[in-house]
């Protein structure tokens, strides 16, 4: 079965894997999907990803998820905000922020795949991915 939005997908398996205590996790490779990994690295929300390749050639994302001194995970939420039936979009002086600045947003701007807050550094506004805190 076709999947008809692959960054919610990730994002899905992220959070599963997250509140089941699963040390990791695999996910299809592609660009974007990289981008948001690295930016969940960046702000502290993972421990670590790796690109790997299984046998059959498959190119993955392998994400090592973060948890706290009791065990619970970093990564208390990440929600969609923009899907393939309906796209959300902010310029730079309306970026939202998440938990009143606890939280990123992920934004597909021009100059690449980034936060809110250097998206309005920048000055650029673009399609808000999702939401994390």
């Amino acid at each position: 079965m076709a999947i008809s939005d692959p960054v919610a997908d990730m994002l899905t398996k992220i959070r599963n894997a997250s509140l089941a205590k699963h040390e990791k996790v695999e996910i299809t490779t592609s660009r974007i999907k990289l981008q948001i990994v690295k930016i969940l690295k960046n702000e502290g929300y993972i421990k670590n990803f790796k690109k790997v390749v299984n046998k059959d050639g498959v190119n993955y994302i392998r994400v090592f998820l973060k948890y706290d001194d009791e065990q619970n995970p970093v990564l208390h939420g990440i929600d969609r905000l923009s899907t393939p039936g309906r796209r959300v979009y902010s310029g730079y002086r309306d970026m939202p922020r998440v938990y009143n600045g606890y939280g990123v947003v992920v934004v597909s701007t021009s100059s690449g795949v980034i936060t809110g807050k250097k998206a309005s550094e920048k000055k650029v506004g673009g399609e808000l991915i999702c939401s994390i805190w």
